[in-house]
C-alpha cells in the first residue's frame, strides 16, 4: 500500500505533467503559474505568477486553461483555485 505522501507526490508530478502543456502560452504572455499544494480532498492550490497574476483575464486563463488542462489529464482532481491573483 502506497503511503499519503508518496500518492501525493504521485498527484503532484500527475498535475506538473497537465501544467506542462499550458505553460508554453502563459509564458508567451509574461506569465507562468506553480503548485502550492494539493489537499486532501484532492483540490490543486496553484499561484499564477508574472503577468497571468495581474491580467484581467486571468479568471478565464485558470477557468478555460488552467483548469481545463490539469482535469483532462488527470480526472482525480476535484478542483482547481488559484489562491493568489496579483504578484
Amino acid at each position: 500500500m502506497e503511503s499519503l505522501t508518496s500518492q501525493n507526490n504521485e498527484l503532484i508530478d500527475k498535475v506538473e505533467q497537465a501544467l506542462q502543456t499550458i505553460r508554453p502560452y502563459l509564458e508567451a504572455d509574461g506569465g507562468d503559474v506553480k503548485i502550492v499544494e494539493i489537499d486532501d480532498e484532492k483540490v490543486v492550490h496553484l499561484e499564477l505568477l508574472g503577468a497571468c497574476g495581474s491580467c484581467p483575464m486571468s479568471t478565464m486563463t485558470m477557468k478555460a486553461g488552467v483548469e481545463e488542462a490539469i482535469k483532462r489529464r488527470v480526472p482525480e482532481v476535484t478542483g482547481v483555485l488559484a489562491i493568489n491573483m496579483t504578484v
